[in-house]
């Protein structure tokens, strides 16, 4: 058998495996076949199309990795393998990625292809493009389609796509609102940079949304916006999610004024809010719209980075779809 028959076969083999698999080892098992056939296509001189072949099965089998991690539950054990074996026997909570035999780097990248629109994902399989021009092109696209509106708001409401440095474990990775709610993340600078400033009364009110490991670097972000910080709600999603230093179940809901802008109604709100979270990625739950509506029953309002249009609320948003609410 020639070399090329040799990585035909391979690729070939890859390919059927991939088209029954539906679990991590499955998917990581084809991203080892492929890797391992373009090493060989490489070294034996086969020529690029051979290179090429298995390039593309790579690929695709990172792509469903992805598509797994990104679904794999918080709460539970990794999809398709169950309670994962770790030195004091068996848990119940979500593997961390080195349960699972993966890398940051590979668990991101994986992530982030299964993410892609399916043009940007093309190019990239193709080797037309690398993964990183593509996102820059996704981040320019996106800067390009949704230009802020240019009315004054008293309440403004935000869910940054904040961009995360780590990817240790499920749910706390680098695509944390990446390109899966069809933004690219954008950092600290590019967060400041938005002229959320020049679109707020003068007097407003802020609700902004941060998990723990971004804390203290959006406070950069408020006063960049023109406000200053003053209380919080703690959402408790009641699942947990494994971080590095505990197992992270909450997010804050920041609560920051732009002169005086106290709520208009004297009812006091309970400061942690229990609702289990869905499965649907950064989705938060509508209850905290409802508060922040009975909280401020007058003023225009705007929603930033918006998944859902909703009555009564301007939107800015690549994702944004009639509420069901």
């Amino acid at each position: 058998m020639s070399g090329r028959d040799l990585i035909a076969a391979k690729i070939d083999q890859g390919r059927m495996l991939l088209a029954e698999a539906t679990t991590i080892p499955q998917a990581k098992a084809v991203m080892a076949i492929a890797e391992a056939a373009q090493v060989y296509a490489r070294r034996q001189k086969l020529g690029a199309e051979c290179e090429s072949y298995a390039r593309e099965l790579r690929t695709d089998a990172e792509k469903l990795l992805g598509d797994i991690l990104r679904e794999t539950p918080k709460n539970a054990g990794a999809a398709g393998i169950g309670p994962i074996a770790v030195p004091d026997g068996y848990r119940n909570g979500p593997p961390t990625l080195a349960d699972l035999g993966l890398d940051k780097k590979t668990s991101a990248r994986a992530q982030t292809l299964a993410a892609l629109p399916d043009d940007k994902f093309a190019a990239v399989k193709s080797g037309e493009k690398t993964l990183t021009s593509v996102l820059r092109e996704v981040r320019h696209e996106a800067k390009q389609t949704q230009p802020l509106p240019l009315d004054k708001y008293r309440v403004i409401y935000a869910d940054p796509p904040w961009s995360y440095g780590n990817a240790g474990v499920i749910g706390e990775t680098d695509n944390y609102g990446h390109a899966a709610r069809h933004y690219p993340s954008m950092s600290i600078a590019d967060l400041c940079d938005l002229p959320v400033r020049d679109m707020a009364q003068d007097d407003a009110v802020l609700f902004l949304w941060v998990t723990s490991p971004l804390l203290a670097e959006c406070f950069a972000v408020i006063g960049a916006w023109g406000f200053k910080y003053k209380t919080s709600f703690v959402w408790d999603k009641v699942a947990h999610n494994f971080g590095h230093y505990n197992s992270v179940r909450h997010e804050f809901l920041l609560i920051c004024t732009r002169g005086s802008c106290t709520p208009d109604t004297d009812h006091l709100v309970d400061s942690v809010q229990t609702i289990e979270k869905t499965r649907k990625h950064s989705e938060k739950p509508e209850e905290f719209r409802r508060i922040i509506d009975s909280l401020y029953t007058r003023g225009q309002r705007i929603e930033l980075f918006a998944r859902t249009l909703t009555e009564g609320w301007d939107v800015w948003g690549n994702e944004a779809q009639p509420s069901a609410a």
